[in-house]
Order: C-alpha cells, then sequence, then structure tokens
C-alpha cells in the first residue's frame, strides 16, 4: 500500500502551498515570484479545478499523505500532445524521506500508463542536484544541457534536460509504487 497519493487540489490545500511556496530553499529554481501569497495558492487552485493530467497545458496536482491528506508537495504535468513535461515541488518537511521518488513513480504510471504518452521530460537548473538525483534514479537520462539560455532570478541560467521514453519506462522494474 502506497503511503502518498496524487489528486486535485482543494481549497483547503492552500495554507501548506503558500508556506511551502515561500521557502526560499524550495522556491530557489522554481519559476513562481516571491512572496507567494495565499491569494496566488488560491488562484492556482482555482485554476486547477476540472484539469486533468494529459491535457494540453499545465496541470498541477497535489501529491499528499496518504492516510492524512497532508499536502506533501505538488507536481506539474504539461500536456504536449504526444509528450509532457514535468516539474516536481516538495515541502520542506517532505524531502529526503523517499516520497518524491513514490511520487514521482505514480506520475509516471498515469503519464506512459493510462495516457500511453510516448516522452516525458523535465527542465532543470543543474545547480538542483537533488531534482536530477531524483530523476536518474525514475530511470530517466540527462539528454543535454544549454548554457545560460533563460533568465532567472537575476541571472542568466543554464537548462539540463532529463528524458524518459514509455519504451524506456517499460523496462524499468522500479515502475510499480
Amino acid at each position: 500500500m502506497s503511503r502518498a497519493l496524487l489528486r486535485p487540489l482543494i481549497a483547503a490545500d492552500a495554507p501548506a502551498l503558500c508556506a511551502y511556496r515561500n521557502d526560499p530553499t524550495v522556491a530557489r529554481y522554481q519559476g513562481w515570484n516571491l512572496p507567494y501569497t495565499l491569494a496566488d495558492a488560491e488562484a492556482l487552485i482555482a485554476q486547477m479545478q476540472g484539469r486533468t493530467l494529459g491535457q494540453d497545458g499545465w496541470t498541477q496536482i497535489a501529491f499528499a499523505d496518504a492516510v492524512s491528506g497532508e499536502l506533501l508537495g505538488d507536481f506539474a504535468v504539461r500536456g504536449l500532445g504526444q509528450q509532457a513535461e514535468l516539474g516536481v515541488t516538495l515541502a520542506p518537511q517532505s524531502q529526503g524521506r523517499g516520497l518524491a521518488s513514490a511520487g514521482l513513480r505514480l506520475v509516471l504510471q498515469q503519464i506512459f500508463g493510462s495516457l500511453r504518452l510516448h516522452r516525458v521530460y523535465a527542465s532543470i537548473d543543474p545547480r538542483n542536484q537533488a531534482a536530477a538525483a531524483l530523476l536518474l534514479r525514475a530511470g530517466f537520462r540527462h539528454e543535454g544541457t544549454t548554457r545560460q539560455s533563460y533568465w532567472h532570478r537575476g541571472e542568466w541560467t543554464d537548462d539540463a534536460t532529463y528524458g524518459l521514453l514509455h519504451s524506456e519506462w517499460q523496462v524499468l522494474p522500479e515502475k510499480q509504487p
């Protein structure tokens, strides 16, 4: 039995979402602006109502404790036809416990299992070593790094891309939660 689950974001998630998105260590490599207000969290949750994974555009889903319902973090999936881009954010208290790997397996089961997409990729700041390690553990490969390719938080930043094909995912022994 899994200790965590994916579900739609709900109004009750707003305070926790706001809290971890305001943490400078969580926000360092993310695209949202600080401060991240409760109104920002409520607006994001409202925008996500009725969205499901696989739709074109970004869909943000909650990653929650299976027993308590506590918000552990969130995953973002941007549908792009037969491909998807992936993002992950974990609350500080959820980090370092293997939860991100469990959550990523659940997301990949939907992307490759029920949606049967061809490819998923993530674009990260290469200094985010925790994200790179997570992706590699999940079977992604480092596809390349573009140098100083985007402006982020006052500096030109490199962009590392990690990808995983459906055919590669099918043979991973770790794909089951």
